[in-house]
């Protein structure tokens, strides 16, 4: 059996796990580090990042500023905002990294697969046409090819355009 290393795994799975007073979201919201969180667009009342573990290079999400756990917590101006901005994201992906598809999702619940239960946030997952191959099916493993960093530089790039 061959090995895949994905060295930086390591940082998170050793990585102390501080119970934080506030969602990741809102530390990340309220951080100027936008670089080092994988910030690649804020708006008003909502921003968007990549995902730091990503089902697949480009995973990225955006984020509403409030932390409601369900779309109820938003105003409609809120609520168009997350969607004008999760449109503006699938443009930026469409431009650089030209993906055949979406998958553009809300885990609402634990029960449903949300990770952070207490702040919504939408998911927008570039798919290829092939790109479920062997590895996730017979290895339960991904292969995302490109840099975080890289991805990020290019998408705040094509986002900037957008406005």
């Amino acid at each position: 059996m061959e090995s895949l290393h994905a060295p930086w795994r390591i940082e998170y799975i050793l990585a102390p796990k501080p119970k934080l007073e506030t969602s990741l979201f809102t530390s990340i919201a309220q951080s100027d580090d936008d670089i080092g969180n994988h910030v690649i667009a804020r708006d008003r009342t909502c921003y968007a990042l990549l995902n730091r573990y990503p089902y697949n290079g480009g995973h990225l999400m955006v984020v509403p500023y409030k932390a409601v756990a369900d779309l109820h917590g938003l105003t409609d101006e809120e609520l168009a905002d997350l969607w004008k901005l999760a449109r503006r994201c699938i443009s930026a992906l469409k431009a650089i990294m030209k993906p055949d598809g979406f998958n553009v999702g809300i885990n609402l619940g634990k029960v449903a697969g949300a990770g952070i239960v207490e702040h919504l946030h939408i998911h927008i997952v570039p798919r290829w046409n092939g790109d479920t191959n062997f590895m996730p099916v017979i290895a339960g493993t991904g292969v995302v090819p490109d840099a975080l960093l890289d991805i990020a530089a290019k998408l705040r790039t094509e986002l900037a355009k957008q406005i």
